[in-house]
């Protein structure tokens, strides 16, 4: 029987999920109390050091504090630090030397309106994926306004080209909705962090999330169908999709990566930082 490349990177990333969960709750362990409180019913002291860290232990799999949402430096576990860091050297290499340049010469050959033309068409296209995680939030008025604006954009935007349906408060759910975040609404913790090689940052949480997500992406019903596009093959036609969607979505970000590597002490965990909160934003909204 042959195997799926595919199937087999899922059936990888799905089985380091579990590992690492596992790997994540025996590190986060808190240490044995030192001694009790000078008071019973003193509040904890309060460092004078505003940069120290709380001596609190912090579950990796508890995001109920709704100051992880806004805290300018969201709590994450980083047990594998060391992997973490040779990885974002290597995506930032890659970024440098391949995504940026052939970014910027995509820009430069394609105009601003065509550009928008196939993001539109791509968000349109991977409407299924926030539809169910919608429905299995129970967000139902979200719901009907990615059907809403499917519907408007398909028909009215000939094929998600255009997106008429902007122009209606009622059909602009929010753009992003993923199983990552639907693990979250429903109480599951980020885990720790991790960077994986090519995706970028992630979690435990959000790379068990992206295991159902490719469930839902149309590009996977159009290789488990066996669909192509006449010349291409189903597979070919998957990747050629995700390329574009990776490079057209680059051109209009030139820039942002620069300013925040820039601006930061240790770009490491500048971007750690931000992706949490990033994300745990998401799922609080």
């Amino acid at each position: 029987m042959r195997c799926h490349p595919v199937k087999s990177v899922l059936w990888i990333f799905f089985c380091w999920g579990l590992a690492l969960t596992c790997f994540s709750c025996a590190a986060s362990r808190p240490p044995a109390p030192s001694g009790p409180s000078s008071s019973p019913g003193a509040d904890a002291p309060v460092s004078s050091d505003p940069g120290a860290e709380s001596s609190d232990w912090y579950d990796p799999f508890d995001d109920a504090a709704p100051s992880d949402a806004v805290s300018p430096h969201t709590p994450i576990a980083d047990p594998l630090s060391g992997f973490n860091r040779a990885m974002f050297v290597f995506n930032d290499k890659l970024y440098f030397w391949v995504l940026k340049p052939v970014a910027i010469g995509y820009r430069t050959v394609m105009p601003t309106p065509v550009r928008k033309g196939i993001k539109n068409v791509i968000t349109n296209f991977m409407m299924p994926i926030r539809l169910v995680n919608c429905l299995i939030q129970g967000k139902g008025a979200a719901a009907k306004a990615e059907v809403g604006r499917f519907l408007v954009n398909t028909t009215y935007g000939i094929g998600g080209l255009f997106n008429p349906a902007q122009n209606y408060p009622a059909l602009n759910p929010p753009d992003e909705e993923d199983f990552g975040q639907t693990l979250g609404h429903y109480g599951m913790g980020n885990g720790f962090y991790i960077v994986w090689p090519f995706m970028g940052p992630s979690t435990v949480r959000d790379t068990l999330g992206a295991i159902g997500d490719w469930a839902a992406n149309p590009l996977t019903i159009i290789r488990l169908s066996n669909a192509d596009a006449g010349f291409l093959s189903e597979s070919e036609t998957a990747w050629i999709v995700r390329g574009v969607d990776t490079v057209n979505s680059a051109s209009f970000r030139i820039g942002d990566y620069e300013a925040l590597k820039e601006a930061a002490i240790d770009p490491y965990e500048a971007v750690r930082d931000a992706y949490i909160q990033h994300r745990n934003s998401r799922i609080a909204r």
